[in-house]
């Protein structure tokens, strides 16, 4: 009878349900179409009712387990009798199935019938399973039951060897055994199964034929009846023959792969199926399901969640990427409701859908309205009542199966419930503290405990483990725990084989077996870590509580044992027999999982396949109260910075910010209980070093720290002070180890041979970790050592231990590290598999410390399993031992399966840092959590001083400390990613140790020990020769490169005449002058407080490849229209220039620079003066000279407006010493404001000799007024002679001066306090030409009685006066001044064939001419040379002046070249105008002189021959010497002679050619184009090894031929520049735009290229049949099986994985009309185009890992494409293009801004597209309140997207627009950038933090 299917529908639901919201309508309308479908996916048979009819011969239909036919509508089919009934499904068919279920039923019969195999396909779920076992149980059919996984072989199905006494044998698997006794194989999960396995089936599926390994055959039961007619079944047997039997059938059950992940069905393996869609239920059928089933829940409910399901079903729902809702499981939130009536639907709604966690924050929205339209409200905001939902009692009942009476309090109504329990009720109950949401958890899961399992999903470190351990205490559960990891097998999880005692092979229970088996409560730790396609083999364990293993096995639910057990009256014992065996009732399994990661590019491990085994818990970290109350609970009452600490953890848990969401992950709850006890126990800690210790904040990325810090700094956490300075004690007494303030008692072991005994030399620094350790040690902590390589990791454990007297075991992990090698050791012995303890084992048995070294080599799924065993101390072994701590139920046991954790176990860590270069696994990030990390960092600058002169006391100091100043530098430079290789002490205490032992090395030969590794990289090499150079270390260069100024005789000296100073008074002109002194005090006003700025400057040693009389040279900042007027240099106290301080004056702006360079920091101070100088007319033009006066403290003159000025360069404050009377003052500004000078033409000049005192004087050029100052009295003295002065000069003596008039007369001052004597100086000439001279400078003290000997070549001991004369070499004036009442003899040397130029009397001759006095040198600034003093008598190109070196002693005359100044202000003209002199000097210590140019570059010289030789033997001794007697060198030699360069013959297979001056693209050649030789005309890479000729060889090329290669390489450079339309200047204007940001540009490709090859690293591929045998498969192997090996492949991507994108680049480029119209201003447009070329430089050749494009906007357009991402520049032409287009759109566009706009259409653009990651990088000027854009507005846009990282910077700002503006943006999403070098730093520190977070 057919009659059709009637859907009844609630009308006034459906109305009320419109009624609700209008915007639902369109759901609804689905809903109802799918209600009112006749079928569902295409099932036609659903329409049909079917009537089953039973029919039996021999009983009545009351006994219809004993049918012998079976009918569904028009099939029948006939039964037989079950050879074994117990392997027949039992429990699975209803007494009253569905129509739906008949109509599949009734197909499955036509197949049967038809001999067909069948496909159930269908979503996940277990419905196909369900049906298929119906069907068995229905036909009374034998079964084998396959679940397939990833880890199937096809010895899991044919056949498996095994040993039996001695012997190999092969036994037979489930499909020969079905096969053979024509049962029913069942396959499920095909999709997950491997390529090429189940192919191994396709002839039996196809001809019931198949080959097995014993060399049987198994045939059809047709043929084998017909050779049955020919042949004897014993000939057959002998043939090996086997009948198939005509009943056996195959049904498969699989997902469709696509949309589901797995493998698509092999065609020739497809064909051989029939295929069933096996859909969910009809709605009606559904729905009357669940009210039959649960007829005490309301219907409304039920039908609400029903529709909830099938809405989320649709394909609309699945066209927005969300997975199926788990539709089979909706029986089970119904039986929750059914036991607790009072249960928010909600809440059990999102146990099986838990969208929170698979989500993002959008698609909640969407759901949420769902939810909303059936009626079911969010939950999201709810608040947690106290006592609303708890667990009031738990009360064990003597039961069996055991269970127990529970009180729940649910929403606030007490419900008392049976709940399957546990027999352990006397285990000692675990730590644990109650809180509101904690009561609320346990009872949910406890509600969900008694329907189904269930999964915990939360944060690492919120307490799941916690929680579930409470939980299993609470109903008396003893717990499995097993770890679970990513390559954990199949097997691992259910059984594995293992060798019994007499070498057989056998099969053991796994730990998740053995809890089924006996009632414990299994839980699975880290469940989003499996592969699906292992976790496949649990699905029937789930689902049905049934499980058959590999050795055949079965484990049946509780209630179908007992079934069948009765039904056929077995025993136990006959039923282990059969290997069947009852799982027990009260076993339960617990997962644990962290949360998916949305856009992983592997895949979310919740996938709908998942979804459909467990209740599903989210849970949370406690909120900040809840945190407090459980830390109070635990630790004790929470004090100020406990509490911030929690704060601190929940506002970055919620930050919007991805890179602080991260850090919370190490701000646990775990983490913080940690710190907690740690501040209680250590009052003294600070909070800021332990967040820093817990965050691991010294290797972030700059961004992540930049934001923590600044999260940090907002909450109040603040840094500690500096470090003190005590000496920290370590030392043991008494038994007692003292570190600091903390104290332990040492350790008594048994025996010392395992106690680490290391040389270790203490220093504070390491004294410092050790004390920490030990204070984390003392609160029972396990330890984890963090850092880079070679910064003492391995020595600060051992010294830790050796202190504490610990012994240790120690375990090395590598990438291949396995699980099983972690644990034990499997060894064969004879014949047997054994099992060696590993150092872990054996550490936890014996007590001792296990040391795990390169904990970051081993994968972290494998490293992962040491989490129970820090956490819980329990741990399962791979041998099926287990380790428990001494509290465990287990422990008292004494099984030998069993190990006792010992109390003294405790672990220590080594792990280099997380990310780049290192790129290690992340062991941090996994398990950082669980233990106490420690930073460990290079030493500082003194303890690193200190560490090396313990290990190198004989190596001298400056060598030493230039090792640490320069390996530092390398430091930062690697952490800023400008090079690879984090360089550590290990490199440096290596090269110490070697100059140590071999003192004649040079240290510049030494060190390249270390740094020969990057020799063959251009790049790091050049950076690492710079560093090296400018810290004075000389490498790459040779002994014998030296360039000191050539050395010409000095002329012989000449007696020019005498001097006597006249004592009475003549009536002459020049007659003795006694003139009265005014005096007054100092009036000084202010002082005024100005800013100091400080810079870092770049010193550059001078001699880094070659010798010369320059020592140092740097660059200042200075302004394009600055002028360098004056430089000075105060001594440091010592004959050591490094301890000199330099000073610089500048004016336009005015300013002061100073710098002492052997400063630390080496920081710039840099003052303006502006304000303090007068302001007069725009000609004013002020000539600034300065001069040191205190340590401190310089004086500074302004000689126009005569302004006298003090100024602190410490503190910045100024003071005004006023010179002259009030109205004096106000006469000269006025005139001079007037633009007059009222006809003087004078002015006051600063005599700068020895103003160290504290006293000196100014005196006025053309005029004779002198103005003494004292400024320790604060007196000023002044005097008004009738002189006419040209000099003045200071004599070695405070008061008294020699003062040189315009004609020529020199006067002889002598003064105090009351009056001023001028004694004239009678000049009796013998040369007459001296005696008008003028004197540019004297030396400020007498010379030596040695320097004066040799200079006048007698022996003389006399006072003598050491002149520079303005036209002669140098005169020295002997007696004089002291011996005044002589004649004073006057030697002159005199100049001879050059005349220089006579000097503005603007310029201070001082400055220009520096007498030293102790080596007896003059040198001065000159601007031309005899031809003599030059090398080859031609000046060398790129001169901008010379150093004239007048030496007495040693009697010679010497040039040394002054680089030109290459950058010389655009004002110059002004300057010259100014008489500003292009080259000035001071003297410094150590015999040298310090000079600055124009262009503002500094430069440090030495002079004195004695120092010149001195320090030429050092940097001899620094090189090394040249050894090469001792070594054998063998250099290659052509033999041939060059002849004319070439370009060479193409080889078009590309061989490797070397030599033979044929071929073009070969090595060490001759002529052509290619690598390595000489000769050639360019560089030619063909991809080969390069073959390099000797240096010599090349060196011997002749002129001409060079100039030939030169000349065709410029041709094809010209040819090249055709090619791509570049013309000769575009491609010049090209390179001095590349070369700017060319070592930027380098660093980032190599971080993205090792980015790439990081992704691309091998794995593990397994069941090989050829590679490394697998050590897991020895007992496979003994056995003979073939594929026991494995292979390091590239692993293919899974089929339905997702697919890998690239990361996205979106570069928004600010091209408005004020970056044009202000890079005058502070060059932004030009900083904008360097940074878009690095970005265009730095991607090319990485375009399918990294996806970029450009915009612009501007006040036309807020998007305009400059690059495209599908078309980037692919030649310097083009990117010179893009770069020309944004110059003229910047010229030309109207004004307006649209960076709002341009910013939020980038996100929104970037974040529609699919990527791996995505950025935007948004440069623009800081102009934006001009356009009325606020702060606020700009956030908004930065952070729109929450998968999108946007950064804005900064690159132009008028005042403090851009200070003001970041400071309001989010912290580390905006950056200033006004320095042309940081910003392509900037853009690096970008895409390094967010690529590696």
């Amino acid at each position: 009878m057919h009659l059709r299917l009637s859907f009844p529908i609630n009308v006034d639901c459906l109305t009320q349900l419109k009624m609700r919201s209008q915007g639902t309508l369109s759901r609804l309308r689905v809903l109802t179409r799918i209600l009112a479908a006749s079928h569902i996916h295409g099932n036609l048979m659903s329409s049909l009712y079917h009537p089953v009819r039973l029919s039996s011969g021999l009983l009545t239909r009351q006994r219809t387990e004993h049918y012998s036919s079976v009918t569904i509508g028009d099939v029948t089919k006939h039964l037989k009798v079950p050879k074994h009934p117990e392997l027949v499904p039992v429990g699975y068919l209803h007494k009253d199935p569905s129509q739906t279920m008949l109509s599949h039923l009734r197909w499955l019969l036509q197949k049967d019938r038809l001999g067909q195999d069948v496909f159930l396909i269908g979503p996940p779920g277990p419905h196909r399973r369900f049906i298929a076992l119906s069907y068995l149980q229905l036909t009374r059919r034998e079964v084998e039951f396959v679940t397939l996984t990833r880890d199937t072989t096809d010895t899991d199905l044919k056949q498996r060897r095994e040993i039996r006494d001695g012997t190999s044998f092969y036994h037979d698997q489930c499909a020969v055994r079905a096969a053979v006794e024509g049962r029913v194989l069942i396959l499920e999960g095909v999709e997950k199964a491997e390529r090429n396995v189940l192919p191994v089936l396709n002839n039996l599926l196809e001809n019931r034929e198949m080959q097995l390994e014993d060399g049987r055959l198994l045939i059809s039961n047709e043929r084998y009846d017909k050779l049955l007619q020919e042949h004897s079944k014993e000939e057959l047997d002998r043939m090996r023959l086997v009948r198939v039997d005509k009943d056996f059938r195959v049904i498969a059950l699989g997902l469709p792969s696509p949309p589901y992940q797995g493998h698509p069905l092999d065609p020739p393996l497809r064909s051989r199926f029939q295929a069933r869609d096996i859909s969910s239920l009809p709605f009606k059928e559904h729905l009357n399901f669940l009210l039959q089933q649960h007829s005490d829940v309301e219907s409304d409910t039920v039908f609400r969640m029903l529709s909830l399901a099938h809405t989320l079903l649709t394909q609309e729902s699945k066209a927005q990427g969300l997975p199926d809702f788990p539709i089979d499981n909706l029986v089970l939130i119904m039986a929750i409701l059914s036991k607790y009536p009072g249960v928010e639907p909600t809440r059990v709604i999102t146990r099986l859908y838990p969208y929170h966690a698979f989500l993002s924050q959008d698609t909640h929205k969407s759901i949420e309205k769902v939810f909303l339209t059936f009626g079911f409200h969010s939950l999201q905001k709810s608040s947690i009542i106290a006592g609303a939902n708890e667990v009031k009692e738990v009360q064990p009942l003597d039961n069996s199966p055991p269970v127990a009476e529970v009180t729940l309090m649910v929403e606030g109504q007490e419900a008392a419930m049976q709940v399957t329990c546990g027999t352990s009720w006397r285990s000692p109950p675990p730590t644990f503290m109650f809180t509101p949401y904690h009561q609320e958890i346990l009872t949910e899961i406890i509600q969900s405990h008694i329907v189904a399992d269930f999964c915990i999903i939360g944060p690492r470190g919120c307490g799941k483990s916690a929680v579930v351990a409470k939980f299993a205490h609470m109903l008396g559960y003893q717990t499995e725990p097993i770890l679970v990891y990513q390559d954990m097998t199949s097997r691992d999880l259910v059984q594995h084989r293992v060798t019994s005692a007499d070498g057989n092979t056998a099969w053991q229970f796994s730990p998740l077996v053995t809890a089924a088996l006996e009632g414990k409560m299994a839980i699975l730790d880290g469940v989003h870590r499996l592969h699906h396609g292992t976790l496949a083999i649990l699905h029937r364990l789930i689902h049905d509580r049934e499980l058959q293993l590999y050795d055949g096995t079965r484990l049946l639910h509780s209630e179908r044992y007992d079934s069948i057990k009765m039904k056929h009256q077995l025993s136990d014992m006959d039923m282990a027999a059969r290997s069947m065996h009852r799982i027990h009732p009260s076993f339960r399994i617990v997962a644990l999982a962290e949360p998916p990661v949305l856009g992983d590019a592997k895949g979310q491990w919740l996938t709908p396949e998942v979804l459909t085994l467990f209740l599903y818990h989210n849970m949370r970290c406690l909120s900040i109260q809840e945190t407090k109350d459980l830390i109070n609970k635990l630790v004790g009452n929470c004090c100020s910075s406990v509490e911030q600490l929690i704060t601190l953890a929940a506002k970055l848990s919620v930050s919007s910010d991805p890179s602080l969401r991260s850090l919370a992950e190490s701000l646990s709850l775990r983490q913080i209980i940690r710190i907690a006890k740690r501040l209680i126990a250590y009052p003294a800690s600070n909070l800021h070093a332990a967040v820093y210790k817990a965050c691991l904040a010294r290797f972030l990325p700059p961004l992540a720290k930049q934001a923590l810090d600044a999260t940090l700094e907002n909450e109040g956490i603040t840094k500690p002070d500096n470090f003190e300075k005590k000496n920290l004690i370590c030392e043991v007494n008494d038994g007692v180890l003292r570190i600091g303030n903390t104290c332990a008692k040492v350790f008594v072991p048994d025996t010392n041979t395992k106690v680490p005994d290391t040389l270790f030399f203490d220093i504070h620094q390491h004294i410092a970790v050790l004390e920490n350790m030990l204070q984390d040690w003392l609160l029972d902590d396990h330890l984890l050592l963090v850092g880079n390589q070679g910064v003492g990791k391995n020595k600060l454990a051992d010294r830790f231990l050796h202190l504490l007297s610990r012994p240790r075991e120690y375990i090395q992990l590598h990438r291949d590290t396995t699980v099983q090698s972690l644990t034990i050791q499997p060894v064969v012995q004879n014949g047997r598999i054994q099992h060696e303890d590993s150092p872990l084992v054996v550490a936890v048995k014996t007590g001792r410390v296990l040391v795990v070294d390169e904990a970051d080599k081993a994968p972290t799924h494998v490293t992962c399993v040491l989490k129970t065993l820090v956490e819980s101390g329990e741990m399962l072994l791979s041998d099926g031992r287990r380790i428990v701590p001494e509290t465990h139920p287990l422990a008292s046991l004494g099984s030998p399966s069993i190990i006792k954790s010992h109390p003294d176990f405790r672990m220590i860590v080594l792990a280099n840092r997380p990310g780049f270069p290192f790129l290690g696994n992340d062991f941090f990030g996994s398990l950082g959590d669980l233990f106490s990390c420690h930073a460990i960092d290079n030493p500082s600058v003194e303890s690193e001083m200190s560490l090396l002169h313990s290990y190198g006391p004989n190596v001298p100091e400056n060598s030493m400390r230039r090792l640490v100043e320069a390996f530092s530098e390398l430091r930062n430079l690697a952490d800023q990613g400008l090079i690879h290789y984090p360089y550590s002490t290990r490199e440096v205490v290596n090269i110490v140790r070697h100059l140590q032992e071999f003192p004649d090395d040079g240290i510049a030969s030494v060190i390249r020990n270390v740094v020969d590794f990057d020799s063959w990289s251009g790049d790091a090499k050049n950076t690492l020769i710079h560093v090296m150079h400018n810290h004075g270390i000389p490498i790459g260069t040779s002994p014998c490169n030296v360039n000191l100024a050539k050395k010409v005789p000095l002329p012989e000296p000449k007696l020019a005449g005498t001097w006597q100073v006249n004592r009475q008074c003549p009536r002459s002109k020049t007659t003795l002058l006694q003139l009265p002194v005014e005096s007054s005090p100092i009036r000084i006003k202010g002082p005024i407080q100005l800013s100091v700025f400080h810079q870092p400057v770049d010193v550059t040693e001078a001699r880094s490849s070659v010798f010369t009389e320059q020592q140092y040279y740097w660059t200042l900042p200075l302004y394009e229209t600055s002028l360098v007027t004056d430089i000075a240099v105060s001594n440091g106290g010592i004959q050591d220039f490094l301890d000199d301080c330099v000073y610089v004056a500048t004016v336009a702006p005015a300013a002061i620079y100073s710098l002492v360079l052997k400063g630390g920091d080496k920081l710039l101070k840099q003052i303006f003066l502006q304000d303090l100088l007068p302001r007069y007319h725009s000609a004013y033009q002020p000539r600034v000279r300065v001069t040191h006066f205190t340590d401190k403290n310089v004086i500074i003159h302004e000689e126009v407006s005569n302004t006298l000025l003090t100024v602190d360069l410490d503190s910045g404050s100024a003071s005004n010493i006023q010179l002259n009377s009030l109205y004096e003052t106000a006469a000269d500004s006025l005139l001079k404001r007037l633009g007059s000078s009222g006809g003087k033409k004078t002015f006051f000049r600063m005599c700068k000799n020895k103003t160290g005192r504290g006293k000196f004087a100014l005196w006025e050029v053309g005029g004779g007024r002198m103005i003494y100052i004292d400024l320790h009295d604060k007196t000023l003295y002044s005097v008004t002679s009738p002189l006419t002065l040209s000099s003045l000069h200071q004599l070695d003596g405070d008061h008294q001066w020699l003062a040189v008039e315009q004609d020529g007369n020199k006067w002889l001052l002598k003064g105090d306090n009351d009056e001023f004597l001028f004694h004239p100086v009678t000049q009796t000439p013998k040369e007459k030409k001296f005696i008008q001279t003028k004197i540019s400078c004297v030396a400020p003290q007498n010379l030596s009685d040695i320097v004066l000997s040799s200079a006048l070549r007698q022996q003389i001991s006399a006072p003598s006066c050491f002149l520079a004369p303005v036209d002669s070499l140098a005169a020295v004036a002997v007696g004089f001044p002291e011996l005044d009442s002589s004649e004073n003899e006057i030697y002159v040397w005199e100049r001879e064939g050059l005349s220089l130029k006579t000097p503005s009397s603007l310029i201070d001759p001082s400055s220009t001419t520096v007498a030293l006095g102790d080596n007896g040198q003059i040198v001065r600034a000159v601007d031309q040379v005899p031809k003599e003093a030059l090398e080859n008598n031609n000046p060398a190109a790129g001169i901008g002046g010379f150093l004239e070196v007048t030496d007495l002693v040693n009697h010679t005359i010497s040039y040394i070249h002054v680089p030109n100044a290459s950058q010389s202000s655009p004002y110059w003209a002004q300057s010259a105008a100014a008489h500003t002199s292009p080259l000035l000097l001071a003297a410094t210590s150590n015999q040298g002189v310090a000079t600055v140019d124009s262009a503002g570059i500094l430069r440090l010289w030495q002079t004195g021959s004695a120092g010149l030789e001195r320090a030429l033997g050092e940097w001899r001794k620094t090189i090394g010497e040249d050894m090469g007697y001792l070594r054998l060198e063998i250099d290659s030699f052509s033999g041939e002679d060059v002849t004319a360069p070439k370009h060479g013959k193409e080889d078009s297979f590309n061989n490797p050619h070397i030599g033979g001056n044929t071929w073009a693209g070969g090595t060490g050649g001759r002529d052509t184009a290619g690598l390595g030789g000489k000769g050639g005309p360019y560089r030619l890479d063909s991809g080969h090894d390069v073959h390099q000729v000797s240096q010599a060889e090349k060196d011997a090329v002749p002129e001409e031929v060079r100039r030939a290669a030169y000349e065709m390489a410029q041709r094809a450079f010209k040819e090249r520049l055709k090619e791509i339309k570049m013309s000769e200047y575009d491609a010049s204007l090209y390179e001095k735009l590349a070369n700017g940001v060319q070592p930027q540009v380098c660093a980032l490709r190599g971080i993205l290229n090792s980015l790439q090859a990081r992704g691309k690293e091998r794995q593990w591929l397994r069941h090989r049949t050829s590679g490394e045998l697998d050590d897991t498969k020895l007992i496979e192997s003994l056995a003979g099986e073939r594929n026991i090996y494995r292979q390091r492949l590239e692993e293919e991507p899974e089929i339905g994985a997702p697919q890998t994108y690239p990361k996205r680049l979106r570069l928004v480029v600010d091209v408005s009309g004020s970056m044009y119209r202000f890079n005058g201003h502070d060059g932004r447009l030009e900083r904008e185009l360097e940074a878009t070329l690095m970005v265009m430089e730095a991607f090319e050749g990485n375009e399918n890992k990294f996806k970029y494009d450009i915009y612009g906007h501007s006040g036309e357009e807020s998007a305009f494409p400059l690059v495209k991402c599908d078309s980037v520049p692919r030649n310097n032409k083009d990117r010179l293009d893009v770069l020309k287009i944004m110059q003229a759109h910047s010229q030309f566009c109207l004004s307006g801004d649209h960076t709002l706009e341009a910013a939020f259409s980038a996100v929104k653009h970037i974040a529609a597209e699919e990527s791996d990651e995505s950025f935007v990088i948004l440069l623009s000027d800081a102009n934006l309140d001009r356009y009325g854009i606020r702060p606020n507005e700009l956030a908004k846009a930065l952070t729109a997207e929450r998968n999108v990282n946007t950064y804005a910077i900064f690159i132009g700002s008028l005042g403090n627009q851009a200070d003001r503006l970041t400071k309001a943006l989010p912290a580390g999403h905006s950056f200033v950038c006004f320095d042309l070098k940081m910003l392509p730093q900037i853009l690096q520190q970008i895409f390094t933090s967010a690529m590696l977070k």
